[in-house]
């Protein structure tokens, strides 16, 4: 970076279309967000992301700005078919993990080496992957499928995997939803939920999974109120879980990225939702849905990347991985294989 520019905003935002408008190139150029999301409807062919993600870039003046996608497999899955595979949810691997762990541990490396070299095509090196949420009964399906079980320590195994195939392919991941979303009975996307359970349960339970990959790149936040800690305040806008369960109890020294500001979890001024998360700890906050009031909102209270958010996208970095020879059609062969041996 040279020494007369200022870091990029702590801040990531999407776009409305297929390709970027006037607007948009103009308030990305003036707000230089450190990066960008993709969504469903974001995505065409091939090509056209490639020169989506071009544009992105361009407009902020920097190759290595972050592009994001959530591509989890599933419901979740933003590449579809015809262009690119369509890939299982998380269920199928929790499912022939109860038999042979080995295998479905095996199955998900190779599942996500193949996610991650889709995206690298594309030019996108950053996924919102893996879920380490673990669902009880009676939550609501938000997370549901896209789960690896209901054990939180089978869940850990099968995150790893998850995000070592993506590492093999320059991807980084993204742990999600820190410190836990299982217990959610309603969607934040639509509505704040509450949880109730103990501190002692919590710590059982829920963050095992992420207190086992708390070594990962990048993490998200949940848009989840845990009353044990903070009776006010969802774990995104909550200085107590944010430094008191996150960071500490759980050992979590990556980049940590808040949920989608423009889910209606969180309510009040746009502004304020962003600078709630970054006065609570987040080193950046995520706005996903393209629409330019909101993004404006979200831009005009923009602050720069911190010294410590800059450290750890530094080590984050480092973390990528040079991908090695893969046999792509190989491994799908294979996955498809070891994942019947879970319905037989």
């Amino acid at each position: 970076m040279p020494e007369n520019r200022q870091p990029p905003a702590s801040l990531i935002l999407g776009c409305a279309g297929l390709a970027i408008t006037e607007a948009e190139r103009r308030l990305f150029a003036a707000t230089n967000p450190l990066g960008f999301i993709l969504f469903g409807r974001n995505i065409d062919t091939p090509d056209q992301v490639r020169a989506l993600v071009e544009s992105l870039r361009d407009s902020v003046g920097r190759a290595d700005a972050p592009v994001l996608i959530d591509q989890e497999g599933g419901r979740v899955q933003r590449l579809k078919p015809p262009h690119w595979r369509k890939a299982p949810p998380g269920a199928p691997f929790a499912a022939l993990a109860e038999s042979d762990i080995v295998a479905a541990k095996e199955a998900l490396r190779l599942n996500f080496r193949l996610i991650g070299r889709e995206l690298a095509d594309l030019g996108i090196d950053v996924d919102c992957a893996p879920v380490l949420d673990v669902p009880v009964l009676g939550a609501h399906d938000v997370i549901g499928d896209r789960a690896y079980g209901t054990d939180p320590a089978m869940v850990a195994d099968l995150a790893r995997e998850v995000a070592d195939g993506l590492l093999d392919e320059g991807v980084l991941p993204v742990v999600k939803h820190i410190p836990g979303h299982g217990r959610a009975t309603v969607d934040s996307h639509v509505d704040l939920p509450v949880v109730d359970e103990s501190a002692e349960s919590l710590e059982a339970n829920d963050f095992i999974p992420f207190r086992a990959l708390s070594d990962a790149p990048w993490g998200m936040t949940a848009h989840v109120v845990y009353t044990a800690f903070d009776r006010d305040r969802p774990a995104t806008t909550s200085p107590i879980v944010i430094g008191e369960v996150i960071r500490r109890r759980l050992g979590f020294d990556g980049v940590l990225l808040s949920d989608d500001l423009s889910m209606k979890a969180l309510g009040g001024r746009f502004e304020d939702r962003s600078d709630d998360s970054l006065d609570a700890g987040c080193d950046i906050v995520l706005h996903c849905n393209g629409v330019m009031s909101e993004m404006q909102a979200v831009a005009s209270v923009a602050r720069p990347l911190t010294d410590r958010a800059l450290e750890r996208l530094a080590r984050a970095e480092a973390r990528r991985r040079t991908p090695k020879p893969f046999d792509t059609a190989l491994a799908a062969h294979r996955i498809e294989a070891l994942l019947a041996r879970a319905a037989q």
